[in-house]
């Protein structure tokens, strides 16, 4: 793990399947991150933007980039950007976020690993304080049906 990789792991009561929906499906999505829906095939090589209320209004992209690996109920990894209304007017770096999936007992092991960041990103600060954030409401969500209230 190199200085400025962003790794968490939690434990969820809840199956593979049930983790990966919330994490995918619109409602789960919707729920963990204030009202945005991913969109993307989920196929290597193809997009994917979480886009939803922000700045720009209703369909604000908050985040985009292209799937790199995808296997249902297991793994996520995709490039991630910044949208457009954080940070005008300075260059967008790219970063990488993994989402890996295992069953433990009757729980699953959600681990997520944000990494391959540049040193002048100024979207790694934000990230940093806010998964600890996504993943406890997501956690909650899976285990109790309603997400935190932030």
């Amino acid at each position: 793990m190199n200085a400025n990789e962003l790794y968490y792991e939690f434990y969820v009561a809840g199956t593979p399947e049930k983790v990966w929906n919330a994490l995918v499906s619109p409602e789960g999505v919707k729920a963990i991150y204030g009202g945005c829906v991913i969109e993307s095939t989920f196929r290597e090589g193809d997009p994917i933007r979480y886009i939803g209320p922000g700045v720009d209004g209703d369909q604000a992209v908050h985040v985009y980039g292209v799937i790199l690996q995808c296997e249902q109920a297991k793994t996520l990894s995709f490039t991630h950007y910044v949208g457009d209304s954080y940070y005008p007017g300075q260059e967008r770096y790219e970063s990488r976020i993994t989402y890996r999936l295992e069953p433990a007992g009757a729980s699953t092991k959600l681990t997520l690993t944000h990494d391959r960041w540049h040193e002048d990103d100024p979207s790694y600060k934000n990230s940093a304080r806010a998964w600890w954030m996504i993943l406890s409401s997501t956690k909650t969500l899976i285990e109790t049906g309603k997400p935190l209230a932030f």
